[in-house]
């Protein structure tokens, strides 16, 4: 029986033991309700969370009398929440798919909490894996993109995965179980039915077991995606340091691209971002991609990879000022954070900022005005740094790129009474 045939799924992947709590993710429909009725005939203690996501209008509230009343029946406890899914999309800039995954994931965690429960039993079977597979491929993936669903991610379990759509129907029919249909499920709108209603049927014209076919070929490259990872974690730390990626050891890799995919993609770069990324390995340095989170920069050696996090909350340096009279015996010193100036030729207030494209100084020791972008390039500073130069501003003028050189329009001479000592820390 498909009760069996679970239990010992849920036992072979160690997804919970028989004295943890689970939380059943409840929608209705086929799935969800077949997981609540064989993890209660197993024994297991259950409650059930059931989301109205306002997108269906009548059906939505259907759908929420049926999990009402299933549970009420079942004597299993209930919790219900609603939401404004289409705000939530507008507001978070996504699409309604991915705005209803974010809002009933939280809401499942918070449940999870409070209720103590041990794990969110949602109910993916093995059709859907078979489709999130191809989902994958179709978009362009990597090894882990073929491996379908997991059974476990930290507390989401998905018991159902040893079994099929056709198998969830047959055992509700038979312990005389109703569910309720979710209309969306038999419109080609979205890809995944796509999937599901033109493709999976198309492809079971050439080979009618062809959902098992790949079931058994996510499970072969599971096993393989053991070997793969142990290799990529190797070559991470063979190219990877504090900084980002060293690109002469990346390219020494057997297969570097590969290799600087798995390290981008999790920082939500895709396929086509890693691709130009790689190209540019060969090319001059400044080129920049970003990520919503993350952005890599091709310097000379190194491939920069930084948050965009603290992009815009860089804190300026800490400067001290101490102005006094100039004798002749005073000693300029000679330290990149030690700055001196002749206090008339400056104008205050003095103010500090990041440097400009366009700004230009006059070197101490030179004439002619030099671009600071020239300045830093000379000086072969990563752009990295370069875009933490600081700059201390007289007016418009710049009189010290901070930490690096002062302005010769600023300088001590004789014709200097007093001067001002700046500190940079």
């Amino acid at each position: 029986m498909m009760q069996q045939q679970v239990a010992q799924y849920i036992n072979k992947e160690k997804l919970f033991s028989q004295e943890e709590k689970v939380l059943v993710a409840l929608s209705g429909g086929a799935d969800s309700v077949a997981l609540l009725r064989i993890l209660l005939s197993l024994g297991y203690t259950c409650e059930a969370a059931h989301c109205n996501f306002r997108l269906r209008g009548e059906e939505s509230n259907r759908d929420e009398t049926f999990v009402r009343n299933l549970c009420q029946s079942l004597a299993v406890k209930l919790h219900i929440t609603h939401f404004n899914t289409q705000a939530y999309a507008v507001e978070k800039h996504i699409s309604i798919e991915m705005a209803a995954r974010e809002l009933r994931y939280n809401w499942f965690s918070e449940v999870r909490e409070q209720s103590n429960c041990s794990v969110i039993a949602v109910a993916h079977h093995q059709d859907d894996s078979v489709e999130t597979m191809l989902l994958n491929l179709i978009r362009g993936t990597g090894i882990n993109g073929l491996l379908g669903i997991r059974p476990k991610n930290g507390n989401i379990v998905r018991p159902l995965l040893c079994v099929n759509r056709s198998e969830i129907i047959t055992y509700l029919k038979q312990i005389e179980q109703a569910y309720v249909t979710d209309s969306t499920n038999l419109q080609d709108e979205y890809t995944r039915n796509k999937i599901r209603l033109n493709l999976i049927p198309l492809m079971q014209g050439i080979n009618p077991s062809i959902k098992e076919s790949l079931a058994r070929t996510s499970n072969y490259l599971n096993e393989v995606a053991k070997i793969y990872a142990k290799g990529i974690d190797e070559g991470k730390k063979r190219v990877l340091t504090e900084e980002g990626i060293l690109i002469n050891s990346l390219l020494n890799e057997a297969s570097p691209q590969t290799l600087l995919y798995e390290i981008l993609t999790p920082l939500g770069f895709n396929s086509a971002q890693v691709e130009d990324v790689f190209q540019s390995l060969s090319g001059q340095a400044g080129k920049l991609f970003i990520s919503n989170e993350w952005r890599v920069i091709k310097d000379r050696e190194l491939l920069l990879i930084e948050s965009t996090a603290n992009q815009d909350k860089a804190t300026p340096p800490t400067l001290t000022f101490e102005e006094k009279e100039y004798t002749p015996d005073f000693v300029i010193p000679h330290e990149r954070g030690i700055a001196c100036f002749d206090a008339d030729k400056l104008k205050r207030p003095l103010s500090i900022r990041k440097w400009r494209q366009g700004d230009t100084f006059v070197p101490f020791g030179m004439e002619g005005k030099k671009l600071v972008s020239n300045y830093l390039t000379d000086r072969k500073l990563s752009i990295a740094v370069k875009e933490q130069q600081w700059v201390l501003c007289s007016d418009e003028k710049i009189a010290w790129l901070i930490g690096e050189r002062t302005d010769n329009r600023f300088r001590i001479d004789d014709a200097t009474k007093r001067i001002i000592i700046v500190t940079f820390n």
